[in-house]
């Protein structure tokens, strides 16, 4: 399977219970972001600088002098916005094909795009799919099955047609021009290349 580490810095990240999400540092904490039935205590600024729905909503509860930024439907939930949070804090986050959807959808929903920081989430996990993950079976097929979860933002950033479209391109492959994996090993016989090789004859 294909992944993608982003970040270096060792993870900090800590919950007391499945409902608490922290970071640990030296630095106050000054803002408390609700996600789903968890509560992250965070700090402004990592956050701010990289995602434009959040300067939005933090300017919003300033305004009305609360101190909560409550996220209503988040795509992929606490797990996806954890993601996120530690691409923002420059923690080590690596990115499969089992959560790069719900990533997908969740930095779409933040707004984490180049205009508001360069080399931003959205553009990395964009050039994750393209050069990895699309171009592999295995990973496209696991990919189509995790979009369910994410419903409609996975069908409206198109993830799903660009898996379909992936997979289909496959199909019609020359199977002994495909590049198969080491847990894969599978070779066609003098017979399969005979029936290959006919039909290729009759088209």
């Amino acid at each position: 399977m294909k992944f993608m580490k982003l970040g270096s810095r060792l993870e900090v990240f800590q919950a007391d219970d499945k409902s608490i999400g922290y970071i640990a540092s030296d630095l106050a904490i000054d803002v408390t972001i609700t996600v789903g039935e968890v509560k992250f205590y965070l700090h402004k600024f990592p956050l701010l600088s990289k995602s434009r729905c959040l300067q939005e909503l933090e300017l919003k509860a300033s305004e009305e002098c609360c101190g909560d930024v409550n996220m209503v439907d988040f795509p992929g939930g606490p797990k996806a916005f954890e993601i996120c949070a530690k691409f923002c804090y420059g923690m080590t986050v690596t990115l499969n094909a089992y959560n790069v959807v719900a990533a997908r959808c969740a930095a779409e929903y933040l707004e984490m795009t180049e205009d508001v920081d360069r080399g931003n989430l959205i553009f990395k996990i964009e050039v994750f799919l393209n050069s990895s993950i699309f171009r592999s079976w295995k990973d496209s097929i696991i990919v189509v099955q995790t979009t369910k979860s994410v419903l409609p933002w996975s069908e409206n950033l198109k993830i799903v047609g660009r898996c379909i479209d992936s997979i289909a391109s496959k199909t019609s492959m020359d199977l002994e021009k495909v590049t198969w994996s080491y847990t894969c090993n599978w070779k066609l016989s003098a017979r399969d290349k005979m029936i290959n090789d006919g039909l290729k004859f009759r088209e």
